[in-house]
């Protein structure tokens, strides 16, 4: 006799992107991007206590992040991952190690809206402000593709 299934089997999985994966892959960016051991491949037992989640978990992670493209992963001879070579520029990105547009048009908009509160002056505070507003008024997509200009050195075209 089975047990009944308690999730519908039509019903969307549980998200482990933000429980597991994401934070095996920061913490196997922080140790892949430290200068402790120059770009030596890190033990996957390294990266347990480093994210701090069970090994099982961090197996799992390790293992969907290669699949994923994230990460470059040795095997051994039965295929078990035992050690982090590198990782893409996209896992550097998700990490937080590279800029991304999206994140980079936020901190420019904290920083206008900081600069305007500090202000020396109220023609400086007004100046920032009007700066602050009208990068606001561009918007979070536009602003974003102005960042990825930046970011990446080209103007991208607009559609």
């Amino acid at each position: 006799m089975t047990s009944p299934d308690p999730v519908p089997q039509h019903a969307p999985l549980p998200d482990v992107w933000f429980t597991r994966d994401l934070p095996v892959l920061r913490a196997i960016a922080r140790l892949v991007d430290s200068s402790d051991h120059g770009s030596s491949p890190y033990l996957l037992g390294a990266v347990v206590p480093a994210s701090g989640l069970p090994k099982a978990q961090v197996v799992a992670a390790a293992e969907a992040l290669a699949a994923a493209g994230y990460i470059e992963p040795l095997t051994n001879h039965a295929g078990d991952i035992v050690r982090i070579t590198a990782i893409s520029a996209e896992a550097r990105r998700l990490s937080g190690l590279w800029p991304t547009p999206q994140g980079e048009w936020d901190r420019l908009l904290e920083q206008l809206t900081a600069r305007a509160a500090q202000a020396p002056t109220e023609v400086e505070r007004q100046r920032w402000r009007a700066f602050s507003d009208a990068a606001t008024a561009v918007g979070p997509d536009d602003g974003a593709l102005l960042m990825s200009a930046l970011i990446g050195g080209y103007v991208p075209r607009r559609r």
